[in-house]
């Protein structure tokens, strides 16, 4: 990735932020773009210091529901991280209109802009609920996901190609329930509100999640979704690390939300090529370009059971309070 031209979308957000220091301190890109719709956010982030004396650094404003923008700010690009998404499940599910045209009209026009101008790779960051979803953000993810990987039928003669990147609960993003804790524990409330005391999520950190796409870049071939080996948190357990002392009170699960999750399915499963640290789902469609199909073989596949969030090795309270101690 070195003299490279890298850009990502949604490169405001929390994940965009941290692949864009560490992409500055560990490579030396000839430019990297940040690509996203806010200016005041993109003001913020262009003030600071790491960003502020990079000549490389580039700020671009635009919406992925944008075609012919998109197509302006991939010209001469090499390399697209595709983060831009509408991710909050309630927001989702009360305006499902306006995510559709972010989440699935937004990465056909990703797909389209980078096979016009010619990108060499397009990797799309995906989430655990896009596995048997059962809310409108997790569907429009496996839509979005579908169209990525099917991509690669639509490139021809070109060098093109699409991989996806997916992952759990990413500790502290705004996503996360780590900040509302954390409000609720500041502000001295009587109780951290649980959903339900049997639910368990998947668990990453910002860097660890920015290092796994920067390998999966490295390593794609076209088709494949890259999966961690990353463990699981019991939602009391990160309550009790973060406020030993504090009442946990069960309010019931939110409409969308389910009490485990998965990162890949049991149908998927019989498709899966296994490596020390991650998984690679190999695609279940034809591929018309046979190279894609051959480089992605050199491994052995092997039948697994479904990756749950319930079934998975789980994190100590320390070793939670050790995490949230690292990423203050």
């Amino acid at each position: 990735m070195n003299n490279k031209n890298i850009l990502i979308t949604g490169g405001t957000g929390s994940f965009g932020k941290n692949f864009a220091k560490t992409v500055l301190k560990k490579l030396n890109p000839k430019r990297l773009i940040i690509f996203s719709r806010d200016e005041t956010k993109q003001n913020e982030m262009s003030n600071d210091e790491i960003f502020k004396k990079n000549k490389s650094i580039r700020f671009f404003i635009g919406d992925v529901r944008d075609f012919d923008r998109l197509k302006t700010a991939f010209r001469d690009v090499d390399y697209v991280i595709h983060a831009a998404a509408l991710k909050q499940v309630p927001t989702a599910e009360y305006n499902p209109t306006e995510c559709i045209k972010t989440n699935i009209h937004g990465a056909e026009n990703v797909i389209r802009a980078s096979i016009e101008c010619n990108v060499k790779k397009i990797i799309a960051l995906s989430t655990d609920k896009a596995v048997n979803p059962i809310n409108l953000y997790g569907a429009t993810k496996l839509a979005s996901d579908k169209l990525f990987i099917a991509a690669n039928n639509l490139t021809g003669k070109q060098k093109t190609i699409f991989s996806v990147v997916r992952y759990g609960n990413v500790v502290g993003s705004r996503g996360s329930v780590v900040p509302l804790f954390n409000e609720l524990i500041n502000k001295k409330k009587d109780f951290l509100p649980i959903t339900d005391f049997k639910m368990t999520r998947f668990w990453i950190t910002l860097d660890e999640g920015v290092a796994f796409v920067l390998k999966s870049l490295n390593d794609m071939k076209g088709g494949e979704i890259f999966v961690p080996k990353i463990p699981s948190v019991r939602i009391v357990d990160l309550a009790r690390a973060m406020s030993p002392k504090m009442k946990l009170k069960e309010i019931g699960i939110r409409s969308g939300e389910k009490l485990h999750e998965l990162l890949f399915s049991k149908e998927e499963a019989n498709n899966i090529l296994v490596y020390n640290k991650y998984f690679k789902i190999l695609p279940n469609i034809k591929f018309y370009n046979s190279s894609l199909i051959k480089n992605n073989l050199k491994s052995k596949k092997k039948s697994l059971n479904e990756y749950s969030s319930d079934k998975n090795n789980f994190l100590t309270i320390n070793q939670i309070k050790k995490i949230n101690d690292l990423i203050r």
